[in-house]
């Protein structure tokens, strides 16, 4: 993953309206200075901090939320317009957007790794001895999935790795929905038997 080294910390600015200071630091940040992203990443990279944080309620992710959002800031610099909000609202609105995004990939990972202990017939989802993960990490380690023919194969690390639904995998692709479904329900089923009893616990 993309990551930004980061300044000194710095304790989280207050919200106050925008000065000609931070006007300038806007313009110099959407002309592409180097030097006004590390500021814009000093003064705003605490309070997006804050937000992903209290919203994910794990650290690590608020942390890899956090550079997603300075990089897609980054990044998108030029559809920043300065004439309907200061630079700070603006990025808060990509944070919030981000944030989001990390909470539906969370929820797709884990109906994925309900799924896949359904299917390979491990213990139930959060028993003591058997947690979700063990299947899908069997399932993605075991080596097997590159042994899928090529179609299933596709569909299923595009779930696994991309955190893609079945819909978004039939778009991107351009197979029907139908299809992407049966891709992932035959290649759920080849991984079953082809791991065998080791799959279970």
């Amino acid at each position: 993953m993309y990551t930004i080294n980061r300044p000194a910390e710095r304790t989280p600015v207050p919200a106050r309206s925008t000065t000609a200071d931070e006007e300038e630091l806007a313009r110099s940040f959407a002309a592409a200075d180097d030097r006004a992203f590390a500021a814009v990443f000093a003064r705003w990279r605490p309070l997006v901090h804050t937000l992903a944080s209290r919203s994910l309620g794990d650290a690590q992710e608020a942390e890899d939320v956090t550079q997603q959002v300075f990089l897609a800031a980054w990044l998108g610099r030029a559809g920043f317009r300065p004439e309907r909000g200061p630079l700070g609202a603006w990025i808060v609105g990509i944070a919030r957007r981000k944030t989001v995004d990390a909470l539906a990939a969370r929820t797709r990972r884990a109906k994925l790794v309900e799924a896949a202990a359904r299917t390979l017939a491990v213990a139930p989802p959060h028993s003591a001895q058997s947690p979700p993960e063990t299947a899908l990490d069997r399932v993605l380690l075991s080596g097997e999935l590159v042994r899928l023919p090529g179609p299933q194969r596709q569909v299923l690390r595009m779930a696994f790795y991309e955190d893609l639904t079945q819909a978004q995998i039939a778009e991107r692709t351009g197979i029907p929905l139908g299809t992407v479904k049966s891709h992932a329900r035959l290649g759920l089923h080849r991984l079953r038997h082809r791991i065998g009893a080791d799959a279970v616990v």
